[in-house]
């Protein structure tokens, strides 16, 4: 009997390892260009934010910013999903409401100006489904030259006299968006 139950026993406690493998979860790689986010105030310890976006930072990798970024042709602003903004509070955009919400944001790039699109679709994956309709706000803006070259795609915001802008910087090319209180 108390061999029977050792047996019972044992082979209960090796059919419950088997089940836990079986039933591992299995974790992706990391993204070969992974989410970040920007937002303002940036820092962690100001809870109260008035703009944030998320996006995901493609690399260079020995190409150049406008093979990746069309020029003339509606991009995602990052790689994967479209990057998506947080605005925390009523904003403007070339003189344009930008209400409290969530957005999707789309540049059309060009080598001397740039044109950053808000729009109200949510959950797009890049640019394939952009809808000039739900555009809520353009603006189109200079280019400048920076002095160091990024090697990832990168968003960082900034306090000007009349609200936040936001940088957005790949390669050497430099992209100015100001966003204005309401």
């Amino acid at each position: 009997m108390k061999t029977t139950r050792l047996i019972s026993t044992i082979a209960f406690a090796f059919t419950l390892l088997l089940s836990f493998n079986a039933e591992a979860q299995k974790f992706s790689d990391l993204d070969k260009s992974p989410m970040d986010a920007a937002s303002y105030p940036s820092s962690y310890k100001e809870s109260d934010k008035l703009i944030k976006i998320v996006y995901s930072r493609p690399q260079l990798k020995d190409r150049k910013v406008y093979d990746l970024a069309k020029p003339g042709k509606v991009w995602r602003l990052g790689a994967n999903e479209a990057a998506e903004l947080h605005v925390y509070a009523d904003m403007k955009l070339n003189g344009k409401d930008v209400k409290k919400g969530t957005y999707t944001i789309y540049a059309i790039p060009g080598e001397k100006e740039w044109t950053i699109i808000v729009n109200t679709d949510l959950n797009v994956w890049g640019s394939y489904f952009y809808n000039e309709e739900n555009d809520v706000a353009r603006i189109t803006v200079p280019t400048t030259e920076g002095e160091d070259s990024l090697e990832a795609f990168s968003i960082a915001f900034e306090e000007s006299d009349s609200g936040v802008d936001m940088h957005l910087g790949w390669g050497t090319v430099r992209v100015a968006v100001p966003f204005s209180k309401s």
